[in-house]
């Protein structure tokens, strides 16, 4: 054997040896990215089944305040109507109402007049 063969086959090992130690990150690399792999999986298999439930509940939510829009819709109409009406019965009762009171107190007075005279 020549020096050079003894070279090259010391060359050979450490290319060998470096291999070898290159493989071994690369292989727990693997089994990191299969634990990765799997986690994500078992995430999505329930995080899929939480926002369904999340948009069933947004879908029921939003039906509930439709009608709730549309009571307060109702009785906000009921306000104005009722609104309406206590001035329409203001205005036709209001007027009479004050005129009899006037009279009345005329009356009041000219009767109270008459007997402290």
């Amino acid at each position: 054997m020549s020096l050079g063969d003894i070279a090259g086959l010391i060359a050979a090992l450490a290319f060998v040896a470096l291999v070898a130690l290159l493989a071994v990150p690369l292989l727990k690399l693997g089994k990191v990215l299969d634990e990765a792999r799997g986690s994500l999986r078992e995430l999505t298999e329930h995080t899929v089944p939480s926002l369904d439930e999340a948009a069933r509940t947004i879908r029921a939510t939003n039906g509930q305040l439709e009608k709730v829009d549309t009571i307060t819709t109702s009785a906000a109409r009921a306000s104005e109507d009722v609104s309406a009406l206590t001035t329409l019965v203001s205005a036709t009762v209001g007027g009479p109402l004050i005129k009899l009171s006037a009279f009345s107190y005329a009356v009041r007075s000219v009767l109270s007049g008459k007997r402290g005279r």
